[in-house]
């Protein structure tokens, strides 16, 4: 485990200074927009979007069972992600009519798809966990051990 934890942290480094002399070469211009982009999109996350996302989480926390807590987490991470990637293409109003390659596919269609397939398979993890939860109980109540009850004893 520790030798992958070497390499994983050299090969981390490695692409550390990559980009990092990736940034020597910029002129200055472009590292003064660099330097911006980075402020903001860090301030940006402190200021509006952790704030937000704590904000729905505690509501969440108070709405929904304690058994919905963490898919519907992974849900609402992945959901943040797509829209996120997808907003870029979803206003068409700036595409070029000239080229249509540009935007060549529906995305709003493609992003409503993906959100489906994402709380469907959240539905579905809840399922599955919730069937393995009940399974030991249903069991005690049957009078059937479990291989663990067996090797410890009563």
């Amino acid at each position: 485990m520790t030798a992958a934890r070497i390499l994983l942290l050299l090969v981390g480094l490695g692409f550390g200074w990559f980009g990092i002399s990736a940034l020597f070469e910029l002129p200055p211009t472009d590292l003064a927009s660099v330097a911006i982009w980075f402020a903001g999109g860090i301030l940006l996350h402190d200021a509006v979007f952790a704030p937000v996302c704590a904000a729905f989480g505690l509501t969440a926390r108070h709405l929904l069972p304690p058994t919905w807590w963490a898919v519907t987490a992974c849900g609402a991470i992945c959901s943040v992600a797509l829209v996120l990637i997808a907003l870029p293409v979803l206003d068409r109003r700036n595409a070029m009519p000239s080229n249509p390659t540009v935007l060549d596919r529906n995305y709003p269609v493609g992003l409503t798809v993906a959100l489906t397939l994402v709380w469907s398979l959240v539905v579905i993890a809840y399922a599955v966990a919730n069937r393995s939860v009940q399974r030991p109980a249903r069991n005690q109540e049957r009078g059937i051990r479990t291989p663990r009850q067996a090797k410890t004893g009563p």
